[in-house]
């Protein structure tokens, strides 16, 4: 007959071993390896200089990353077997289930935080692994998790063939966690690896295949879960045909936003760092996801646009083949100014600006003869639109406003004549007097 486990273990002989010399000799190996393993975890990070936002082995300040704990349990399990025949093990039976639930926390924290960063679910999904990690870590040092196991293991049932108890499910999910986990940190790793120095067209086509790769490993992770919850594969082969000839009519507009999403990056029409204008939106190509696009304006707004509207739809890239944009402002000075210096004067004001391209050069153009004065159009070309086009044309604008009027050349009001006719002199010569102040 089988052995019944121990509920508990006896806390007296617990605190009975803890009160013992030995102890402190436990307690002082166990800080010797976190000391041994920060100072390795140190060194490493000095020596790689890891990116601090996408780094799971170091995190942001070295020791919230996965390889302080995992150094630190290795070298604790080393100093336990060093110890076993002079201590009793009351703190490693502590330390060591610690330690563990801190690596699964750490590793599946920062692996969730750089595969998806910024989601919303983000922050529930971690406190709720935290605090599973950390009672199931518990359960361990009491002594309770093979009484807990036993008592799932009790609870099952008939499914087809098979029997099936909580212990199963809870075991199978468990390992799927550990399939779907690995799996992302392997695409982060490779996604990381491939958008390091990246940029322009080169940058677009590392992200679709970061994207697919992701995908890949998705796919099979999710194959691999299964198979360790114990589903059977083929039987899913008939249902996930009626599935999808159910939905399928209904995920058009997502199938479409995921295919010209492929399309986009595959074909480069639309880069990553591009300036384009959709509709009345104008800003740089900050993201291009599997579905959507993100378009961030100089202003700080982001539009999320769908895929397939950057296919379907007339999209103005400003800097596809050229990252030059021209920009012009139109100035009016009197018409008995000398043309020849405004012109000048225009060039000048808009040559001063360091943003101004001086190949090809600004040009002031005599554009059109207007009802109050000379009408001149400055044009000029900038090859950073990404920065803002406001701020220039207002510096321009006024800095030509300042060498106008340095130099006496007069900016026109404008004037309207009236004509009375039929009216008395003393009417005709009070709306001339008012026509002059």
């Amino acid at each position: 007959m089988a052995r019944s486990p121990v509920p508990l273990d006896d806390l007296q002989a617990w605190l009975r071993a803890f009160a013992q010399p030995g102890a402190l000799l436990e307690l002082g190996v166990l800080a010797l390896a976190g000391a041994l393993g920060w100072l390795a975890v140190r060194g490493l990070q000095r020596a790689f200089n890891p990116d601090a936002e996408r780094s799971i082995w170091f995190g942001r300040r070295g020791i919230d990353g996965v390889l302080f704990p995992l150094l630190w349990l290795v070298l604790a399990y080393a100093g336990r077997t060093l110890t076993a025949m002079w201590v009793p093990r009351a703190v490693w039976s502590v330390a060591i289930p610690a330690l563990i639930a801190l690596v699964a926390i750490r590793v599946g924290v920062k692996v969730l935080e750089v595969a998806f960063r910024g989601a919303p679910w983000l922050r529930p999904v971690e406190r709720s692994l935290s605090w599973l990690a950390w009672l199931a870590a518990v359960a361990w040092i009491t002594g309770l998790l093979p009484v807990v196991l036993a008592e799932l293991d009790q609870i099952h049932w008939k499914l087809g063939g098979s029997t099936v108890s909580v212990r199963t499910l809870l075991e199978g999910a468990l390992s799927a966690a550990v399939v779907l986990i690995v799996a992302l940190w392997v695409s982060s790793a490779i996604e990381a690896r491939l958008l390091r120095d990246a940029s322009g067209e080169s940058l677009s086509l590392r992200k679709v295949a970061s994207n697919a790769t992701r995908a890949l490993l998705l796919s099979v992770g999710l194959m691999l879960a299964l198979s360790a919850v114990g589903i059977d594969l083929t039987a899913l082969s008939v249902l996930g045909g009626a599935i999808g000839v159910g939905i399928g009519f209904g995920l058009q507009k997502l199938a479409a936003n995921y295919v010209s999403g492929f399309v986009i990056l595959t074909e480069r029409s639309m880069r990553i760092g591009d300036m384009v204008r959709l509709d009345a939106f104008e800003g740089v190509v900050a993201d291009i996801k599997a579905r959507y696009t993100v378009i961030r304006a100089v202003s700080g707004r982001e539009s999320i646009v769908p895929n397939e509207m950057l296919i379907t739809q007339r999209v103005e890239n400003l800097s596809l083949s050229d990252p030059r944009v021209w920009q012009s402002t139109v100035v009016s000075v009197a018409y008995d100014s000398d043309v020849d210096l405004v012109r000048r004067l225009l060039e000048q004001a808009a040559l001063e600006q360091p943003r101004v391209l001086r190949d090809p050069a600004p040009l002031a153009a005599l554009s059109a003869f207007g009802a109050d004065g000379l009408e001149f159009t400055l044009g000029y070309w900038i090859a950073d639109p990404e920065n803002g086009q406001l701020g220039l044309r207002s510096a321009i604008n006024l800095r030509i406003l300042a060498l106008l009027r340095e130099h006496g050349v007069e900016i026109p009001y404008p004037q309207r004549v009236l004509h009375l006719r039929g009216a008395p002199a003393a009417v005709v010569a009070q709306a001339t007097d008012a026509g002059a102040g």
